[in-house]
């Protein structure tokens, strides 16, 4: 018993090492840019918007597009590279056209992707990550994309001080043609401030959308705030609140998001 015991607490000390270097929570979720922090090799995290809702409103028309529990799972499978997936299991949108209404309501397409992080997989300092990802047109008709899309995104993050970070996730798309055939490229740019304040993580951000449609390029824009709350008694817990306000007519006048992740 005696012999054995250096060896126990050298176990249980390495233990403790490991549980200590374990990541911080990095939720993919509030926003509309990506972070750059990849999971732990092993870990699972499970990440649902409770409700999402857009409103527009203008020039005689009205659009209410509310998706319900959409879902994104996330596997760490290496210390710098993460899988995820994606789908929306309900959505349902209302028109109303001058007086006519109609509703065309399903799930929505099947996302697959990878996120590899070369700097700072942690999300810590610098940290820096490429993410090709994949759209497969699975949904229902009137909601689905109706062909394959995919794209890159190349998340950014470092620290400005103790408390504020910057964040920076510019996008390349392969977009569908809005006459039904073939694709288009599309930019996309998220880029924002946060400030820790306990638990809370708070967030403002800018959102610009270049669409380069054959038919017509459409720009959208947006500024959005989130909130992020990790309690203390739950590390592996984050519970979150989204606002976007349209910055244009081609942008929806407001967009609202609440939902939660669960790592484990």
């Amino acid at each position: 018993m005696v012999r054995t015991t250096p060896i126990v607490l050298a176990i249980l000390a390495l233990a403790g090492a490991a549980s200590a270097r374990e990541r911080d929570f990095c939720g993919d979720r509030p926003g509309k840019g990506s972070p750059p922090c990849v999971l732990d090799k092993g870990r699972f995290q499970v990440e649902v918007s409770a409700a999402d809702a857009l409103f527009t409103r203008g020039g005689g028309i009205s659009v209410d597009d509310v998706s319900y529990g959409a879902l994104e799972l996330r596997l760490g499978l290496t210390n710098a590279v993460e899988g995820q997936l994606t789908v929306t299991p309900r959505q349902w949108v209302r028109t109303k056209n001058h007086g006519v209404a109609s509703t065309v309501s399903g799930a929505g397409d099947l996302g697959l992707a990878l996120r590899w992080s070369p700097r700072n997989p942690d999300g810590e300092g610098l940290s820096i990550a490429l993410q090709p990802f994949v759209v497969a047109p699975t949904g229902a008709k009137g909601i689905s994309g109706e062909v394959w899309q995919g794209g890159l995104i190349a998340p950014i993050s470092m620290p400005l001080s103790e408390v504020w970070s910057l964040s920076l996730a510019p996008r390349l798309d392969a977009r569908a043609n809005a006459a039904g055939e073939g694709r288009h490229g599309a930019f996309a740019l998220a880029g924002g401030v946060g400030r820790a304040v306990g638990a809370v993580n708070l967030g403002a951000e800018l959102w610009v959308d270049v669409d380069d449609d054959p038919a017509a390029r459409v720009t959208k824009a947006s500024f959005d705030l989130t909130a992020a709350w990790t309690p203390k008694a739950l590390k592996d817990v984050q519970l979150d609140a989204s606002a976007y306000v349209g910055l244009n007519r081609k942008t929806p006048d407001l967009e609202l998001v609440v939902g939660l992740a669960r790592r484990f």
